[in-house]
């Protein structure tokens, strides 16, 4: 398959090229850029364009490797055990399947989502090193191998917030996700809001990078948040004539809610306003 973006998904030259270039490699696609660039999205989308069964492995703090792989619930076993269930003599009837066994055995080539990886503890990586460059695993309790007849697409996420180890790297392809241009958030714009009113989208763009541009502001809003302003701009038919003042004395943008998402943030913008008025 070649990946040339969906009616639903505006991908840059240099994302079809990192995201078809995985394919052929069989590699691992890791995708890094700001939270809100789209990069859980890309996977989805991947999956729609080829067709292809779409397995969310979703991560957190507290995720391990093997639960990926499969996990053996031995409790149950003895509970049955001492409940004398027929179960009991099937091992394979506690051993629960990982999302990388479902992806390794599913009937038609999948898209396997590895979201967040950065959560995890900092070893997660390293315990997958083997798993997802040779595609197969060991089952020592039912003393089974399970190997992929097909490398699936792997698609990795990560948001930055901890450094993933040079060995889990180089069995990689890597691709960052820079925050979109004018032009090609615009491209974005039009895919979610066909027929918007142009004005509106200009001056709302030109608030969403004022903002965005503002020194010390602790999280930038995202293409999300933006789609989200939008949205709402749109559900409260917000009067062009408040995002074309540009009052300085009203430096918060209106429905703030939707871009700025801490309490610092919007302290710093009341703060330019009554700066600003200071000055007037």
């Amino acid at each position: 398959m070649r990946f040339e973006g969906t009616s639903e998904y505006v991908a840059t030259d240099d994302l079809k090229v990192a995201v078809n270039a995985a394919v052929a490699l069989r590699r691992p696609l890791l995708v890094k850029g700001e939270p809100g660039t789209g990069k859980t999205v890309l996977a989805h989308q991947i999956a729609q364009a080829a067709k292809a069964p779409l397995i969310e492995w979703n991560i957190k703090s507290t995720t391990k490797a093997q639960q990926g792989l499969y996990e053996y619930d031995a409790v149950a076993r003895l509970r049955d055990g001492q409940l004398g269930d027929e179960r009991v003599h099937d091992i394979g009837n506690y051993i629960k399947k990982g999302k990388l066994w479902e992806a390794f055995t599913a009937p038609e080539l999948p898209v396997l989502l590895i979201d967040e990886i950065d959560k995890a503890d900092i070893e997660f990586p390293n315990d997958l090193l083997q798993e997802l460059d040779r595609m197969e695993f060991y089952v020592y309790e039912t003393k089974e191998l399970v190997k992929a007849k097909d490398r699936p697409i792997v698609v990795i996420t990560s948001n930055n917030e901890k450094e993933l180890p040079d060995a889990f790297l180089r069995r990689c392809f890597f691709h960052y996700i820079k925050f979109p241009n004018r032009e090609t958030m615009q491209a974005i714009i039009d895919v979610h809001f066909p027929g918007i009113q142009k004005i509106l989208v200009q001056k709302a763009l030109e608030i969403f990078y004022d903002v965005r541009e503002v020194p010390g502001l602790k999280k930038k809003p995202s293409t999300s948040e933006l789609l989200d302003w939008l949205k709402l701009l749109l559900h409260e038919d917000m009067p062009l004539e408040v995002l074309q003042s540009r009052d300085p004395s009203k430096a918060i943008p209106p429905l703030h809610g939707a871009l700025l998402k801490n309490e610092q943030d919007v302290m710093l913008f009341e703060r330019l306003a009554f700066m600003s008025r200071r000055n007037s």
